[in-house]
């Protein structure tokens, strides 16, 4: 029986490394496993530290905005829980249409209150699906009692995430296709 646990969660790292780590795991992977999910692309620096980019899906590119435009008046970044419900719709129709692998950018405030891509996290869960993420610290509580005793936490690091996929992957018998065989989400 594989004792590998199929959710991993990668934490020890400020989040534009993990995310970065994530969008480099991601390029390696998408032409030999069909992928679901969502990753933070930062936005450019000349947006400012308010922007926060945007979440892109990993099934068909589309790009939905973690920050609202409050105008030139505001003081407070604020999120944009519609882009982010936006993109867990899209997650939930990459995994119905099938998939090897889920990856979501982060479990964090809106997460945590069972909002934003939370449903994208329940239905990855449900299909019994691998899943790739990381989670605010400041949220780890929530995460727990959302998630445990499913997960490992994994330190920022490629090799360490390549040992947890061949792990799943050896264990499901799935998720390593012939050299060469492209797929698709």
């Amino acid at each position: 029986m594989n004792s590998v646990k199929r959710i991993a969660v990668v934490q020890g790292a400020a989040t534009a490394v993990v995310q970065d780590l994530l969008r480099r795991f991601v390029v390696r992977l998408e032409r030999d496993v069909r992928l679901a999910g969502v990753i933070e692309d930062p936005a450019p620096p000349e947006e400012g530290p308010c922007s926060g980019g945007d979440l892109r899906s990993l099934g068909d590119g589309r790009r939905f905005p973690l920050m609202q435009d409050l105008g030139p008046g505001a003081v407070a970044c604020r999120l944009d829980a519609d882009g982010v419900v936006s993109a867990a719709e899209a997650v939930q129709q990459g995994i119905a249409a099938g998939c090897d692998l889920v990856i979501l950018n982060k479990f964090g405030k809106i997460e945590a209150e069972r909002g934003g891509l939370a449903p994208a996290f329940a239905s990855a869960i449900e299909a019994g699906l691998p899943i790739l993420t990381s989670v605010s610290p400041k949220f780890a509580e929530a995460w727990d009692r959302f998630a445990a005793p499913l997960y490992v936490v994994l330190p920022p690091d490629a090799d360490a995430l390549e040992a947890w996929w061949r792990g799943v992957g050896a264990g499901a018998g799935a998720a390593t296709p012939r050299e060469g065989e492209a797929r698709s989400c």
